[in-house]
């Protein structure tokens, strides 16, 4: 009997690159080494990223990246999803950074290019890293500029790119005080319509090409209701499917907010077990009609489900994990 994942989708359709819903971000030594330990603690729901930009003194920029090339390649980075951000490519120590990561012990889960002014910023990064012999690793890369906006489809579009963010606080910065200093704020960046432009279009960008869409982050990060109002806003009405992190407080909120509920979890697993049982051929459920399309948003669903399990939190039957999930399963 064919599983969900085999029998709804085309081996032609493009893969859209599962990554954990939460992103975040250190550069201090203590709190990188905090992070990896929280990871550890909880498991690959979140990735963690080392921030060799504004994590790195000025002037200190390749003493940081051998730090985090020590951190890459040390214990405490037990499941491989550890990410850098690497200075602009228009840095000076640009390609000696990325080399210094690069030459780690275990290589980074994924490298973020900050500052790119559009799409010849991100073909030089490409070109440079997998000169390096980084052309395994994925490319995310931050829209934070007017010109990386402006070419966000194509940004979107390009074979290394894997995942794109937003920055708020350069974006708005980048409108020379035309937008108000409350358009940082948690509740703000989602009132502007010039950032709620950037952000729906970055989100359409990216699902148009199979890419994830990372949100901007949240400063009040003592505001536990505002940052989870905040992440919920993000998932359900602007269609991200990732979000940053900046404190290691903010975590579990944001797991929590992408996470599916209990009765969501139930429902799906109730569809697609009656899909499967007909075949995947298209059934009533509770008196609506469902078929392949639906059944495909379920299936995402439950896989959002896996990626945000967490101790207490609501979760797939083991016998649907499985049936359903584990490799070795019928």
């Amino acid at each position: 009997m064919l599983k969900p994942a085999q029998a709804l989708f085309d081996p032609e359709q493009r893969a859209v690159p599962v990554l954990p819903v939460c992103d975040h971000y250190a550069g201090v030594e203590p709190r990188m080494t905090k992070s990896l330990q929280l990871q550890a603690e909880l498991g690959p729901v979140f990735d963690v990223t080392l921030d060799n930009e504004d994590g790195a003194p000025v002037g200190g920029e390749l003493a940081h990246a051998r730090l985090i090339a020590g951190l890459l390649g040390g214990p405490l980075n037990r499941f491989g999803r550890v990410g850098v951000r690497l200075l602009p490519v228009s840095h000076p120590a640009f390609a000696e950074v990325a080399a210094v990561v690069l030459g780690a012990a275990r290589r980074p889960a994924y490298l973020m290019i900050p500052k790119p002014r559009g799409l010849a910023c991100i073909d030089t990064a490409a070109r440079t890293i997998d000169g390096l012999g980084g052309a395994d690793v994925p490319l995310h890369a931050l829209v934070e500029t007017h010109g990386a906006l402006a070419e966000v489809a194509a940004l979107a579009a390009h074979p290394r790119i894997e995942s794109l963010s937003f920055g708020l606080m350069d974006f708005v910065s980048a409108h020379h005080g035309a937008i108000p200093e409350s358009a940082m704020g948690a509740q703000g960046q989602f009132e502007h319509p010039l950032v709620l432009r950037a952000k729906l279009e970055i989100a359409a960008a990216c699902h148009a090409h199979g890419k994830v869409p990372s949100h901007s982050v949240v400063t009040e990060f003592k505001d536990e209701a505002a940052l989870a109002a905040a992440a919920r806003q993000a998932a359900q009405r602007l269609g991200y499917t990732r979000m940053w992190s900046i404190h290691p407080a903010q975590v579990r909120t944001i797991v929590a907010a992408f996470a599916p509920s209990a009765a969501e979890i139930d429902r799906a697993v109730h569809i697609l077990q009656a899909a499967q049982a007909a075949g995947w051929a298209p059934i009533r459920h509770d008196d609506t009609l469902h078929d392949r399309a639906s059944y495909r948003y379920h299936w995402n669903l439950l896989e959002r489900a896996e990626r945000t399990r967490l101790a207490g939190a609501p979760s797939l039957p083991a016998a649907v994990r499985q049936a359903w999930f584990e490799p070795d399963a019928a």
